[in-house]
C-alpha cells in the first residue's frame, strides 16, 4: 500500500537549472555512511522543476517555510516517477513539494506555496520532500548525499540554518513534538538500509550532519555544535477574533471524535473566511484518523450569509498545536434537552462543579462555581433537563441565588 494512501492530513520557486555541486571538505559526521559519502566525492544532480498545475497553492503562515520535512514513501515497488504521477493524480489526500532518489532530485509543487504531507501543523510551516526507496549500497548513499543537498539548498534559499528540531525535522520528529500527525518516517527506511548495507544505524542527527556538510557547499556558514532544540512554540498564532465570529471558550479539556462520514474536510489556521484564515491542510479521512479522538477548546459561531459553527482541537490534553474544524468534522457526545422543573438543594459536603453549559456537550463548557459557594442558599429551581446517552448522566439547569448553572445530578438532593 502506498503512503499517500494512508496518509489523511498532509510551497521561493526552485530553479531548473541548479548547478550540481561535490562533496564539501567540511566533515561530517563519523557515522560510517557518512564518511562513505564524503570518500565517493558525489555530485548532486540539477534540481528539476516540474510544477503540477493542478496542486493548489496557498500560504504559510508567516508566508514563507521555516524549514524542512524530511519523509519517505514507505513503497518498495515503485521508482520516482510513478510516485509522483500517483501523488498528482492523488494530490487531495496529500502532497509535497519534492521527490528524491539516487539520481534525481524533482521538484513539482512551487515551495513558495505550502504543501499537506505531515499535518496541519507542520504543513503551514516546512517544505517537504520523498525519498523514494532504493536497493543498493551506492543508491542509498547517493540519495541521502541528494537528500542532504536539496534541505541544505531550501535553508539556504531561505535565507534559514540547518538545526534538528527547528529547522529540519523528520516525519516522526513532526509527529513526537508539533503532533496532527502520526507516522514514524523515515526511521525505519533508514535503518534497515543502513543495516544492510552498512552493517550501521542512521538517523536524524547524522542527516543533520551531512546536511550542515552540503550547506557549507552552498557557502553557507553553520554552528556546528549539536543541537536538540525543540520547535518554537512561541511563535504560535492566537486565533483572531474579526467581528463577524462570535467566540466561545471552553475550560474543562473536552473532547470529540474525528467523523466517520464525513469526507473532504478542511483545517485552517484560523475561523475560515477571518482575518489571516487559510487552508493548513485537509483529508478524506482515511484509516489513520477516522473516530480519532481530539480535545477541544473554543467555538466560533459565524454570523452573516456565511454562518457556519466551528471549533479548535489539538491531538495532545495538556499542550500541542491547535487548528480549526468545521463542525461536520466532530462528534460530541450527544445531550438530549426537555423541559423540567423542580426545586432541589445543592450538595455541600463535597464541592461539586457548577457549569455554564453540560460538561462535554458541543456547547463546551466552563466551570463557572462550585456547591460550597452557597452554603448559605443551597435552594435551586429547576428550568431544564439534560439526558448524556455517553455514560447516561443526567443534568440539570438550576438557577440558585441569582444566577443559573448546569449542575450533573449527583449534586442535587432531588426532591
Amino acid at each position: 500500500m502506498k503512503k499517500w494512501q494512508r496518509w489523511t492530513i498532509r510551497g521561493i520557486a526552485l530553479t531548473a537549472g541548479c548547478l550540481g555541486l561535490f562533496w564539501s571538505s567540511t566533515t561530517a559526521s563519523a557515522n560510517a555512511i557518512n564518511t562513505y559519502i564524503g570518500n565517493q566525492d558525489y555530485s548532486t544532480p540539477k534540481i528539476k522543476k516540474a510544477y503540477q498545475s493542478v496542486l493548489p497553492q496557498n500560504k504559510y503562515r508567516h508566508n514563507k517555510p521555516e524549514g524542512v520535512v524530511v519523509h519517505e514513501t514507505a513503497n518498495p515497488n515503485s521508482n520516482i516517477f510513478g510516485e509522483i504521477s500517483y501523488m498528482t493524480s492523488h494530490y487531495n489526500n496529500a502532497f509535497v513539494h519534492t521527490f528524491v532518489d539516487a539520481s534525481n532530485i524533482i521538484n513539482i509543487a512551487n515551495t513558495k506555496y505550502l504543501c499537506w504531507g505531515a499535518g496541519p501543523v507542520a504543513n503551514q510551516r516546512y517544505v517537504q520532500f520523498e525519498q523514494v526507496e532504493v536497493h543498493s549500497k551506492s543508491a542509498f548513499a547517493s540519495e541521502l548525499n541528494n537528500a542532504a543537498y536539496y534541505t541544505a539548498y531550501i535553508l539556504k534559499q531561505y535565507g534559514l540554518t540547518p538545526k534538528r528540531y527547528t529547522t529540519v525535522l523528520s516525519h516522526h520528529d513532526v509527529s513526537n513534538q508539533l503532533g496532527g500527525t502520526n507516522h514514524t518516517d523515515p526511521d525505519g527506511y533508514w535503518s534497515t538500509n543502513a543495516r544492510k548495507y552498512f552493517g550501521t544505524t542512521y538517523n536524524m542527527t547524522d542527516f543533520v550532519s551531512l546536511v550542515k556538510s552540503q550547506y557549507a557547499s552552498l557557502g553557507g556558514t553553520t554552528d556546528n555544535t549539536t543541537t536538540d532544540e525543540t520547535p518554537d512554540e512561541s511563535t504560535q498564532h492566537t486565533v483572531a477574533k474579526p467581528k463577524t465570529v462570535k467566540y466561545y471558550h471552553g475550560g474543562n479539556n473536552e473532547t470529540a471524535t474525528l467523523a466517520n462520514n464525513y469526507t473532504n474536510w478542511t483545517v485552517y489556521n484560523h475561523v475560515k473566511g477571518t482575518n489571516g484564515a487559510r487552508k493548513i491542510g485537509w483529508s478524506n479521512l482515511s484509516s489513520d484518523y477516522r473516530g480519532a479522538k481530539v480535545y477541544v477548546d473554543s467555538r466560533g459561531v459565524k454570523k452573516g450569509g456565511w454562518s457556519g459553527t466551528w471549533y479548535r482541537i489539538r491531538f495532545s490534553k495538556n499542550s500541542g498545536y491547535k487548528y480549526w474544524v468545521y463542525n461536520k468534522v466532530l462528534n460530541f457526545p450527544k445531550v438530549s434537552y426537555s423541559d423540567a422543573n423542580g426545586t432541589p438543594t445543592l450538595k455541600t459536603t463535597k464541592n461539586y462543579a457548577l457549569y455554564n453549559h453540560v460538561l462535554n456537550s458541543d456547547y463546551l463548557s466552563k466551570t463557572m462555581a462550585h456547591t460550597q459557594d452557597f452554603k448559605a442558599e443551597t435552594t435551586a429551581k429547576i428550568n431544564k433537563k439534560g439526558y448524556k446517552s455517553s455514560d447516561g448522566s443526567t443534568w440539570y439547569r438550576v438557577a440558585v441565588a441569582g444566577n443559573t448553572y448546569w449542575a450533573k445530578s449527583t449534586s442535587l438532593n432531588l426532591n
